[in-house]
């Protein structure tokens, strides 16, 4: 288990590229400079509270993305409702419909992303050259920082949160972004790409540390990748320098002094699939109001009580 002061005090591994800032944001110019359209489809499942869609929408490089949209049922645009953009784990997809109904019963306006070639329907455009079959961090990575596949879906959480932050009734000031692991580092890109998202909720975020991860031996961790990619494309790793180097472009440390929305991270000490140390090198450059809740005896899992414990982060007294 970590020590949680040495945590609060890692200052992270990170040696940001001296182009970073105009890379993400020549990168934005290319995501705004597409039409904020899409399409939504009812999707005829049973509720007293809510209503939902599924949205589509072109994200960079032509990929078709997928989203749920989950409505209040009776939906009123006249009236200004809170915004939710969600993100998934790792692999995975939205999850159910449903499970967004319970935010919508509370007034919001939830969009649920499926990120490009995962679980979801969500396409994964283009495929850049070099080996992507143990994962996705390195998708692209041989072709340099413009091909990194995490390049383009961190560019699709700022479109959601654009189309979002536009949709009808929603109040463009009070829009959250929330998620866990791999969602967890889709919410903390999408509040950097986009600093008016308002607030940000994040459990063990993944996609943080990249040299650091490797460096602890990262075969038995959600960064095996990594060394799968050195150990049978470059065994003398003749490239170490240059991999990490493009890496350094998706690492959302390097993003995280753009938030300005207040963010709540939670973490699990035990947890050996996304290192604590790892995210303390993201939580400890955000510079917004942040909390960190911390479970020493937990780890990459379901964190009891902590829903409980930020209830009051999504739902204020004055609402």
């Amino acid at each position: 288990m970590i020590d949680l002061e040495v945590g609060k005090k890692y200052a992270g591994s990170a040696q940001k590229p001296a182009d970073f800032d105009d890379f993400w944001e020549r990168a934005l110019a290319e995501m705004q400079a597409l039409p904020l359209d899409y399409t939504t489809t009812a999707v005829p499942i049973p509720s007293r509270v809510a209503q939902a869609y599924d949205l589509y929408f072109s994200g960079v490089k032509g990929a078709r993305i997928h989203c749920q949209l989950i409505l209040p049922k009776n939906y009123d645009e006249r009236q200004a409702h809170k915004g939710m953009v969600m993100f998934h784990g790792y692999h995975c997809d939205s999850g159910d419909y449903q499970d967004k109904f319970g935010w919508a019963a509370e007034g919001y306006v939830v969009l649920a992303m499926d990120a490009r070639g995962q679980g979801g329907t969500s396409e994964m455009a283009a495929v850049p050259q070099g080996d992507a079959m143990k994962g996705l961090i390195i998708r692209g990575m041989e072709a340099g920082p413009e091909a990194l596949y995490y390049c383009s879906v961190f560019l699709d959480t700022a479109q959601a949160a654009r189309i979002l932050m536009n949709y009808p009734g929603v109040d463009r000031e009070r829009v959250y972004a929330t998620g866990a692991s791999q969602g967890g580092g889709l919410a903390i890109a999408c509040a950097s790409l986009v600093p008016e998202i308002y607030r940000v909720q994040v459990s063990y975020p993944f996609l943080s540390d990249y040299r650091k991860a490797y460096q602890m031996g990262a075969q038995t961790s959600a960064f095996e990748e990594i060394p799968y990619w050195f150990q049978f494309r470059d065994p003398l790793h003749q490239r170490e320098a240059e991999i990490f180097h493009t890496l350094e472009y998706i690492d959302i440390q390097n993003l995280a002094s753009r938030i300005r929305g207040e963010v709540y991270w939670s973490m699990g000490l035990q947890d050996t699939t996304v290192p604590p140390i790892t995210q303390f090198a993201t939580y400890n450059k955000i510079t917004a109001k942040k909390h960190l809740l911390v479970l020493p005896e937990y780890g990459h899992e379901y964190l009891p009580k902590v829903s409980d414990q930020i209830r009051g982060f999504f739902i204020d007294a004055d609402d």
